[in-house]
């Protein structure tokens, strides 16, 4: 005993230390036992009481994959295509003709490279990169170069990006991982909620900050497309005078004389509802689909309503070349985020006219943080800008007073408040959210960063818990199985031996299982597989030591001779083997994907596991046996 003696206080250590890792576990499947026989409201009052013991175990169990718990698996891919047209210049016919060539190929072409495209277009147009990237000096090398940095770059931002909304999300076990040049794989465990994951992943934060064009310039243009629309000249439009009486009037003030194009639209809509709505469609196709309302009373704030069906066709009409002629430079469009009202069972939206550029963008806020309006009892998110944001913002509102801004997000617009007075110290706040949930998505998105490409979903897959319930079954009924013949075999085998490598056998899993709660692993189906597969390879190695020791008791040495020559002369066959196992553990948890990487962890600890039982505990146990006088055989 004297010999093994720092030996058996070190696997006593170890016994230890797997089963404090592995307790939290254990109190996680006890938790969870507890509260799938309780009721609802009987849960909430468990969980009330036991909520930090519930969370602690939660976060340090061992993490059950996406094939054993159920959830959600996307690929996404990062739209570098757009990321280059945005970082060209001088954009021009040309430019987007051969853009829209690349996107073709692309189509066709499937994961192929998108910048060795672009360069082939280029030249096969005899059109140098530099007309429209980098300067006049750099050569279409150099440019090809830079332009895959950027590529490289906004793909890895992407992934980090991704990595930081999951975490701030609550995902306690997710997979992240990049495939190829521009996918990005995501494994979210436990999560169900697949329309709220999309918008998650999908948003690429861009916030922009824009103020809307006055109201009687926007109803001019409107009445100009309105008039082109309906072939008439645009000398027949309204004048600046009538405009203004549309913007300002009120139930009060209200005159046949003064009535614009959008009233008699409205006002004809009388007794014979069907007749006046098609001679409203003819004599104002515009205003038809795309309607002024204003209160009563009130003047009109300057944007157009549509139902959800006609919103892509009043933009087709804004698209036209001729409509887009009568557009001032710097006026474009964005949709509210969310519907105004609802009119004979249809949503309506909001189309706001703004300025092409934003007064400010997402790129100064370094805060978000969402909670509750107490005047309106609403959602909102609260905004924190940086100092030059600060700056910035308090200029743009002094000098925008009752004057309109939208707050932008993915080019729809969650809110257009009239600014009251000059805004100082760079805060603001967003609001127009459906619910709490929805602006905390909104919260997570704006900490976590814009993303630097759009992100397209282009494979999602969503796994029951009903089935990976199922595969946790068969998992844990195939690795009880195989260690059962294996203990079995070793006993009936080599016997008394036999029963000493049993031993080890059960601690070599406990010290793999107990490794991978220390290290918060996650546990897959192939990582159960390995496991399994580790039980075969611990006892290779006691199968060589064993029959070594049976070569050498022929030769007539004693049993505790044997047995030293045995353990010796096998560890070399033993480490050997092990190592080139290890090895290829390794190359595939290096090289290898999801499943993959899950078998290839749960071999390597189980190589080292096996190796350290199979050589140190199983020969402590046999010893100590020995030095006790109790009879130990080798079959």
């Amino acid at each position: 005993m004297k010999k093994n003696r720092g030996k058996s206080v070190f696997i006593v250590a170890c016994v230890l230390i797997s089963l404090y890792f592995l307790y939290p576990t254990y109190k996680d499947y006890k938790f969870g036992k507890e509260l799938r026989n309780l009721n609802s409201a009987d849960s909430l009052k468990f969980v009330d009481e036991h909520g930090s013991d519930l969370r602690d175990a939660r976060t340090k169990r061992i993490k059950l994959g996406l094939d054993l718990q159920g959830g959600m698996r996307v690929v996404l891919e990062v739209n570098t295509l757009k990321l280059l047209e945005d970082l060209a210049k001088n954009k021009d016919d040309l430019f987007n003709s051969i853009m829209n060539e690349v996107r073709a190929e692309m189509k066709a072409a499937g994961d192929q490279d998108v910048i060795d495209i672009l360069q082939q277009k280029f030249q096969a147009r005899q059109v140098r990169l530099s007309r429209y990237y980098g300067s006049i000096r750099d050569s279409d090398n150099d440019i090809v170069s830079k332009l895959r940095d950027e590529s490289t770059n906004a793909v890895d931002r992407a992934k980090e990006i991704v990595r930081n909304r999951v975490d701030q999300y609550g995902v306690s076990e997710p997979s992240i991982q990049k495939q190829g040049a521009r996918r990005i794989i995501v494994e979210l465990p436990g999560v169900s909620k697949e329309e709220e994951v999309r918008k998650l992943l999908q948003g690429t934060a861009l916030l922009e900050f824009k103020l809307l064009i006055d109201p009687e310039i926007a109803l001019k243009v409107y009445e100009s497309v309105d008039k082109v629309l309906a072939g008439k000249p645009l000398a027949d439009s309204l004048t600046a005078d009538s405009s203004k009486s549309l913007a300002s009037k009120s139930s009060t003030a209200k005159t046949d004389t003064a009535k614009s194009a959008a009233d008699s639209a409205l006002a004809n809509i009388s007794d014979d509802k069907t007749k006046a709505l098609e001679q409203a469609k003819k004599d104002h196709p515009f205003f038809a689909i795309a309607n002024p309302f204003q209160q009563e009373g009130q003047a009109w704030s300057g944007q157009l309503y549509s139902a959800e069906e006609d919103r892509a066709r009043v933009m087709r009409i804004l698209d036209q070349p001729d409509i887009k002629r009568l557009l001032p430079s710097d006026m474009s469009f964005t949709w509210s985020a969310k519907s105004s009202f609802t009119a004979e069972g249809k949503p309506f939206f909001a189309l706001y006219a703004v300025k092409k550029n934003p007064e400010l963008t997402g790129g100064v806020i370094v805060n978000a943080r969402a909670t509750i309006d107490p005047q309106f009892n609403t959602p909102i998110v609260e905004m924190e800008m940086n100092g030059e944001g600060a700056h910035d913002w308090a200029r743009i509102t002094g000098a925008n007073i009752k004057k309109r801004i939208a707050i932008i997000m993915d080019n729809a617009c969650f809110s257009a408040p009239v600014v009251q007075n000059k805004i100082t110290g760079g805060r603001s706040q967003i609001s127009g959210m459906d619910n709490v949930e929805e602006a905390k998505l909104l919260e997570i998105v704006l900490k976590a960063g814009a993303l630097p490409a759009p992100v397209e979903i282009i494979q999602q897959a969503t796994v029951g818990p009903s089935l990976g319930e199922d595969s946790i079954n068969k998992g844990i009924w195939s690795a009880t199985l195989a260690l059962a013949l294996t203990v079995v075999f070793m006993i009936f085998y080599y016997r008394s031996g036999g029963m000493m490598a049993d031993i080890a056998l059960f601690l070599n899993i406990l010290f793999v299982l107990g490794v991978l709660a220390a290290f918060q692993g996650t546990l897959t189906l192939p990582g159960i597989a390995g496991l399994i597969l580790t039980v075969a390879i611990a006892v290779d190695a006691n199968v060589l030591i064993f029959e070594r020791i049976r070569e050498e008791s022929v030769t007539g040495k004693s049993l505790m001779a044997a047995i030293d020559a045995g353990y010796s002369r096998a560890f070399t066959a033993i480490f050997d083997a092990n190592l080139t196992a290890f090895i290829t553990g390794v190359i595939l948890y290096q090289f290898g994907s999801g499943p993959v990487q899950g078998f290839a962890l749960t071999l390597m600890i189980g190589i080292v596991a096996s190796v350290f039982s199979a050589v140190v505990v199983s020969r402590v146990i046999i010893e100590t046996m020995l030095e006790r006088g109790k009879h130990v055989s080798f079959g």
